[in-house]
């Protein structure tokens, strides 16, 4: 029976991306995957700044942004009545290149480390793959394997896998199971574990409170209507002279509701469609469809297409145990706004650094424990942002005028009606920097929180302080290094000060608890996080702050224990 200490159930974005913390962490793990290959379908267009901090903490940004859209395309976002008729509204976003220009001049602490990349889940999850193929020292891929089922004991959980093609199976002993097997996830399904759904309405009944988010196990409304499917249509087309007659755009949408996007701003596009946009869509051809829809003909290759439900779900637990659950397994929202494989990448750090810690013996299992507590907020907190970015075009498409393509004085003015009110709405889903990078942990149980009272926590803006709980901010020390780029890979002790801080270190050397001293002397650094000693953890939240360090070793050990799930 083949043995390691981490078995991964799926090897999607988040799997990929808890086994490269794993490594990371020098973590031993097998990483299963049913597909022999990587993704060949459209998924994700849009990798957030937040997720590109993750990446570059790994080392692997620029492998990324190698494959991506070229940093130098305008971001824009456009609608119009027709591909084929005229531009209605239009919302345009800085490039990659002006972005992180823009970000090494505020140097604030207001922005992410890294512009958010675009790029289709085809392109990247390959890059990830092949880096942990070719120089990951603690983890093995095995794809075309599928988890079958599993065991649980006091000592680790035994493994059934499948081989998809042969149907050959054995046995695997792990010390920790991960499901990141998506929304279908047999992990999850063996745990019993139910996936609680809501829908745009429900979030419409609910009169757009902002608490709507801080629900945080709620019911299902099944007196609510089921969500509408839509249509997927996934082409490329040397046409590129088309698909840019309102200039380079990332998404060309239209208030009857279709919304198409750019994969890679040369020949590859997806569009999704709702039904009642084509008359029995799910059996016509998709050819005629696209033609039907975008009002023009045009020569293309259809590679994929296929209806897909809607989710607004969250797990009602993550886990418990040596099984825990990561990525889709947990959560599903509806793609506005890209909150899912976004997502998705915070689970898989925060997962992986608990279960580093549990693996080496430093960590205790309320780390575990503290993970469903932390991602779970921020599961339901995003799936309330997804659905409040589809209520607005929702709104938008019931607004949408009869007389939309019509000519004359009254569509003239139907037109215009309706494109101030997309102006009007606005497009926050593309700029929600609150959701992206400013979530905290709140009540977290391995956070030691501050007194007083805490900063704004807004999900449209976000605002940098050393609150514990929250995500580190970060400034530049000099345009080629961050302050993230000093960071450990366990704790760190930021010393802002030169204020002793030996208590600490020694009560962390005791546990086994891996903790680099970080001291620095900058101006800007010590205004913006206001306290000399930070403990920043190994996902760049802040786990305590002090104006100086314990009064005592027992009051050491006793931060210490609390960080470290003991």
């Amino acid at each position: 029976m083949e043995t390691t200490q981490v078995l991964i159930s799926g090897g999607g974005p988040v799997g990929l991306m808890l086994a490269l913390e794993l490594n990371h962490q020098g973590v031993d793990a097998i990483l299963l995957e049913r597909n022999p290959q990587t993704t060949r379908h459209p998924k994700m267009d849009i990798t957030n700044g937040r997720s590109m901090e993750l990446f570059r903490r790994l080392g692997l940004a620029e492998k990324l942004r190698d494959v991506a859209v070229p940093d130098d395309h305008p971001v824009s976002v456009i609608w119009c009545t027709k591909l084929a008729g005229e531009e209605l509204a239009r919302f345009d976003y800085p490039s990659v290149a002006e972005t992180h220009k823009a970000l090494l001049e505020a140097n604030d602490g207001t922005m992410a480390l890294e512009p958010g990349m675009r790029v289709s889940q085809i392109l990247l999850e390959p890059v990830l793959k092949d880096w942990l193929d070719a120089h990951a020292q603690h983890v093995t891929t095995m794809f075309g394997w599928a988890l079958e089922s599993f065991e649980e004991d006091d000592e680790g959980v035994t493994a059934t896998v499948r081989h998809s093609e042969t149907d050959e199976t054995q046995e695997i002993r792990c010390a920790y199971l991960a499901g990141c097997d998506g929304a279908g996830s047999v992990t999850r399904r063996a745990l019993g574990i139910h996936i609680n759904n809501i829908t745009v309405q429900h979030f419409l009944d609910s009169g757009d409170r902002e608490d709507f988010h801080d629900e945080p196990w709620g019911e299902e409304r099944p007196d609510a209507p089921r969500p509408e499917f839509r249509y997927m249509i996934h082409w490329t087309s040397k046409d590129l002279e088309l698909f840019e007659r309102f200039g380079t755009a990332w998404h060309i949408q239209s208030p009857e509701g279709w919304s198409i996007i750019s994969q890679n701003d040369v020949d590859t596009w997806t569009i999704h469609i709702p039904p009642k946009c084509y008359p029995n869509i799910t059996e016509a051809d998709p050819k005629e469809i696209l033609f039907s829809v975008l009002g023009c003909t045009f020569d293309c290759t259809i590679n994929v297409s296929n209806a897909w439900n809607p989710r607004l779900g969250i797990a009602d637990s993550y886990g418990a145990g040596r099984v825990w659950l990561a990525g889709d397994s947990t959560h599903q929202v509806i793609p506005t706004g890209g909150y899912g494989m976004n997502t998705g990448m915070g689970d898989a750090l925060a997962l992986g650094w608990a279960l580093a810690a549990n693996v080496h013996g430093w960590g205790g299992p309320g780390l575990l424990e503290a993970y469903e507590i932390e991602r779970r907020h921020v599961g339901a907190r995003n799936r309330w942002a997804s659905a409040r970015h589809s209520s607005i075009r929702a709104k938008i498409v019931m607004a949408c005028p009869e007389n939309l393509h019509a000519t004359g004085d009254a569509a003239d003015q139907a037109r215009g009606e309706i494109a101030d009110l997309i102006r009007e709405l606005g497009n926050l889903e593309n700029h929600a920097w609150g959701i992206e990078w400013g979530y905290r942990y709140d009540a977290s149980p391995v956070i030691c929180h501050g007194d007083g009272e805490p900063p704004g926590y807004e999900w449209e803006h976000y605002e940098p302080s050393s609150w514990p709980g929250g995500r580190a901010p970060n400034l530049f020390l000099r345009e080629d290094q961050s302050l993230y780029d000093l960071l450990g890979a366990g704790f760190t002790l930021l010393n802002l000060d030169a204020v002793p801080g030996e208590a600490l270190q020694e009560a962390a050397a005791s546990v086994g608890m891996p903790l680099r001293v970080l001291s620095l002397s900058d101006d800007k650094l010590r205004e913006l996080y206001d306290y000399p000693l930070i403990l920043i953890r190994p996902d760049q939240h802040i786990a305590w702050r002090g104006r100086q360090q314990p009064g005592s070793s027992d009051e050491a050990r006793a931060i210490i224990n609390r960080v470290r799930g003991v």
